[in-house]
């Protein structure tokens, strides 16, 4: 089956269909062919006269082509431009149109005049050229076939009056009539009328079948158009087939419009997981401690996720109401939450500031009144408590903190450094007493080992007397010279406790004492061990050797101690 395009020109066609009608009396009746529907889609009757004054044209309105319905094809384009130019179509009875050729009187002509119908309003059907557009600009190509021959005309007849007919199993429907052309043009002209059709159904098919642009209703749109066209023929064609294949582009639009429906509930399921997602997010954040929480980190996330939810929502996946509502009213909620506890967070940090701030200016005040004292071993101490108290105050404002760091440590490092200048003073005159302890020192270390104790203990004495009459030494050395002395005196201490035990009679008595008791416990277990072998008691003969071990390494240990008294 060959197809027309719809802007295709069809040359040696006339510009305008006028419907024709015959005569009451006469045998062959169009109108009863034709079905209410197409009747009353019929353009307004005019008079032959009136056309005939009106068009520009020489012909008589008796040798244009007619039709039933308004052409689907640029016929009804060129209707138009013919109606805006003058040439409006015609309505004729055929009688009166053998009259007007056969140069019969006006007053005939008029008596045969149809009068004008209105025809009923119904929605604008587009023109090929329009419903093309929307389609879209790509076209199947046609079938190979020339611009003056369709196959799709076997599919009608035209009758000895000039009615064209088409086929439709075993029916026939009026299509319309072509006057003062051929049979084979006048099926021809229909013909391709109906190539243009199916030419749009099919490219309709091909949208749906390859591409997933198309939506299932704007082809829902489209296929009802082209059905509108198919359900009142006016062409000659294999109706049959076209029908069969509005009927499976249904089809294709019910599974397009099923892949749609599936493709929104997985966005939704997907907008639903993200939405949720967000929300889940601002409850973390709003939920932190706020002791914790780094305040313009959380609130820049939480306007982050704030535009995440617009763009969400301009995305055009949206939810059902009430879910969408739901979540929103949790998003708002720990914005607000997070909203509230920053407010009070900062409310709360802007009162303990006000506090830190009032503590350390008196502890600055205090600072700078002790910067001057001279008393360096006291004003020190209150130096060092004053920074306990500064670090257990807190913090103010950064800038107030600031400004008050500095003049504490100014009040502090004046004090210091004029401790330090003093110091070094000090340590100056101190250089020459460095030298006599360090003299005294090495002579005290002299006396160890200890071989005279009361000799020993004489001359440190001596040594002590001058070492506190030398006076003090520079700071960075008293460590070390106080504790070589203290380690000398500390000797001489432990070799006298040594002769005193040695010496002391009671402690030589216990010691005598415990060494007796130990010998007399080691003879009774060896008598028991005696005789426990004798009696061939192997038991209690190894109780006795493991008794007698022990207290035999008690009984060295007591008769060494007692040597020490000798």
């Amino acid at each position: 089956m060959s197809t027309d395009t719809p802007n295709e020109p069809t040359p040696a066609i006339p510009d305008e269909v006028v419907e024709e009608q015959s005569a009451p009396d006469q045998a062959t009746n169009t109108a009863a062919t034709t079905t209410p529907a197409a009747a009353d889609e019929t353009t307004p009757d005019v008079t032959v006269e009136a056309a005939a004054q009106d068009s520009p044209a020489p012909e008589s309105a008796a040798e244009r082509p007619t039709t039933e319905t308004a052409a689907p094809d640029s016929t009804a384009d060129e209707e138009a431009g013919a109606e805006q130019a003058g040439d409006e179509p015609t309505h004729v009875e055929p009688a009166a149109a053998d009259q007007q050729l056969s140069g019969g009187s006006a007053p005939a002509l008029e008596e045969a005049v149809i009068p004008a119908r209105p025809a009923p309003p119904r929605p604008p059907v587009p023109s090929p050229a329009a419903l093309a557009a929307r389609i879209g600009t790509a076209r199947p190509a046609p079938p190979a076939t020339t611009a003056d021959h369709s196959e799709s005309a076997r599919f009608g007849r035209v009758a000895e009056d000039g009615t064209v007919f088409v086929r439709r199993g075993t029916d026939e429907i009026a299509v319309g009539s072509y006057p003062g052309a051929g049979p084979d043009e006048a099926l021809q002209y229909f013909a391709r009328k109906y190539d243009e059709l199916y030419g749009m159904t099919e490219l309709l098919e091909q949208r749906l079948t390859g591409s997933s642009e198309l939506t299932a209703k704007d082809a829902a749109e489209q296929l009802t158009h082209l059905s509108e066209q198919a359900a009142e023929p006016t062409f000659v064609g294999d109706l049959e087939a076209l029908h069969a294949r509005l009927e499976s582009i249904g089809i294709l639009i019910d599974r397009r419009r099923e892949e749609e429906s599936a493709q929104r509930a997985a966005a939704k399921a997907t907008a639903l997981a993200e939405r949720e997602a967000l929300v889940v997010r601002a409850e973390n954040i709003a939920a932190q401690d706020p002791q914790r929480t780094q305040w313009k980190r959380s609130g820049e996330e939480l306007r982050t996720l704030f535009e995440e939810w617009k763009a969400h929502q301009r995305s055009g996946a949206r939810l059902d109401k009430p879910v969408e509502a739901e979540l929103w009213h949790r998003f708002s909620a720990a914005r607000g939450a997070f909203d509230k506890a920053r407010r009070a967070h900062f409310s709360e940090l802007e009162a303990s500031q006000s506090e830190a701030k009032a503590a350390k200016e008196s502890l600055v005040r205090e600072a700078e009144q002790l910067s001057g004292s001279r008393d360096w071993g006291p004003t020190a101490r209150e130096f060092k408590r004053l920074m306990d108290r500064w670090r257990a105050a807190g913090r103010a404002g950064r800038a107030d903190d600031d400004a008050l760091w500095a003049r504490f440590k100014a009040a502090q490092d004046a004090f210091f450094a004029a401790k330090d200048e003093v110091a070094a003073a000090e340590d100056q005159e101190f250089r020459a007493n460095l030298a006599v302890k360090e003299q005294l020192l090495a002579e005290a270390e002299g006396l160890l080992p200890i071989r005279d104790l009361e000799a020993t203990k004489s001359a440190l004495r001596s040594i002590q007397d001058r070492w506190d009459r030398a006076g003090k030494v520079p700071r960075a050395d008293i460590d070390r010279t106080e504790k070589g002395i203290r380690r000398v005196e500390q000797a001489v201490r432990d070799a006298e406790q040594r002769q005193w035990s040695s010496s002391n009679p009671e402690a030589r008595a216990r010691a005598q004492s415990l060494v007796e008791q130990l010998e007399r416990a080691v003879a009774d277990l060896e008598r028991d061990l005696a005789n426990a072998e004798a009696k061939g008691n192997d038991k209690k003969a190894a109780e006795a050797r493991s008794a007698i071990q022990g207290r035999q390494a008690l009984l060295d240990q007591a008769r060494s101690a007692l040597t020490e008294f000798s």
